[in-house]
């Protein structure tokens, strides 16, 4: 039997700022993976305990901690005794059912937003919530289960590409922003495929098993959307507050979000009509072939119509039909016959009926 998801029940009642997890538990022990780097060194490894990252942080600029599973709440609590925390905000950690928002702290920014990833396999979107706090020499990110899109700005790191390397915590924040919505286009441009794919069903064979297709793909670009369109206004929150942590210089990078987000906003529209015009080819389409079948048959019924007039004549039972002893009776009614059918095939086709 699959684990349901921890319940809202559990907080009722209970004072804010108390640290239930509300969400999915991944089923596996938390994971806690640092980062530490500068210009001139890079380190990556997972640790086991909150008190070996003291000593990466000291021998780097900047540190990213990353936390795979949200279930351990007494991890989470020693984290935010260790760094100055909100109780608040370990919360909204835990609620793994947020919208994307950004909250400001003297100490700390706090951000959380939708990872999204497209199963190809199964054809469906899977999200999950990542919370960021940026600290002003630290990003620590909160992850819901295991793995992440985050490994081409890890590879970055590690490898020394662009600039990041050489910024402080906040272009970090940024870039782990980045990457999250960079991967929103690939998971549109993998759903705008299907959507293809399912328009050329739609017109060539609608078939029943489409209108299922069309009702999940609604369902996902719903979830996009429910992602996408808070998530521009808590970019402009970003960019609007003049916050110590957050450098002018990585404020120009920001707007780049905004643009990225709002271009993902135009595109999920896109295909949300896209996919309730295909509903209506869908159902033109039945109603087509429908009314192919119909004339058809109707063709075929008119044909007969006067066919069967005959049949039922000569099938009288009266004795009196001088018709009935005549040699070639037979065969001239059946000619008649084809001539009446015909005629009326030529006489449809002129119509333009056929």
């Amino acid at each position: 039997m699959a684990k349901k998801n921890s319940s809202y029940k559990k907080k009722v009642a209970l004072p804010p700022g108390s640290l239930v997890h509300v969400g999915k538990a991944s089923g596996t022990e938390v994971r806690l993976t640092v980062i530490a780097y500068d210009a001139s060194q890079y380190y990556h490894t997972v640790i086991q305990d909150l008190s070996e990252v003291d000593a990466y942080a000291q021998r780097a600029a900047v540190t990213w901690l990353n936390i795979e599973g949200l279930h351990d709440t007494r991890l989470l609590e020693a984290i935010g005794n260790k760094h100055s925390i909100h109780p608040l905000t370990l919360e909204d950690i835990l609620n793994t059912n947020q919208r994307p928002k950004a909250d400001f702290f003297d100490e700390y920014v706090y951000f959380v937003l939708k990872m999204i990833r497209y199963d190809n396999v199964r054809k469906a979107l899977d999200t999950e919530q990542i919370s960021l706090v940026l600290l002003p020499n630290m990003v620590i990110t909160f992850q819901e289960h295991p793995g992440d899109v985050l490994d081409p700005l890890r590879q970055r790191l590690e490898k020394a590409k662009g600039r990041v390397r050489h910024e402080s915590a906040d272009f970090l924040f940024y870039s782990i922003i980045d990457v999250i919505i960079d991967h929103y286009f690939v998971c549109l441009e993998d759903m705008g495929e299907e959507i293809e794919g399912l328009e050329a069903q739609a017109l060539e064979n609608p078939v029943p098993g489409l209108v299922p297709s069309l009702q999940h793909i609604k369902r996902d670009l719903l979830i996009m959307r429910k992602g996408v369109w808070p998530l521009r206004e808590q970019i402009t929150a970003l960019l609007r507050e003049e916050h110590p942590i957050i450098q002018a210089s990585t404020a120009i990078y920001l707007r780049d979000l905004y643009d990225h987000t709002i271009a993902i906003i135009d595109t999920v529209e896109s295909f949300r009509d896209m996919t309730f015009g295909l509903l209506d080819v869908y159902l033109s389409s039945l109603s087509n072939r429908m009314n192919e079948v119909m004339k058809v048959l109707t063709i075929i019924a008119t044909i007969f119509i006067p066919l069967t007039f005959i049949a039922g004549i000569y099938g009288m039972n009266f004795q009196h039909m001088p018709e009935l002893g005549m040699k070639w009776a037979y065969p001239v009614t059946l000619g008649v016959c084809a001539v009446i059918a015909g005629a009326m095939l030529v006489f449809f086709r002129r119509k333009h009926w056929l």
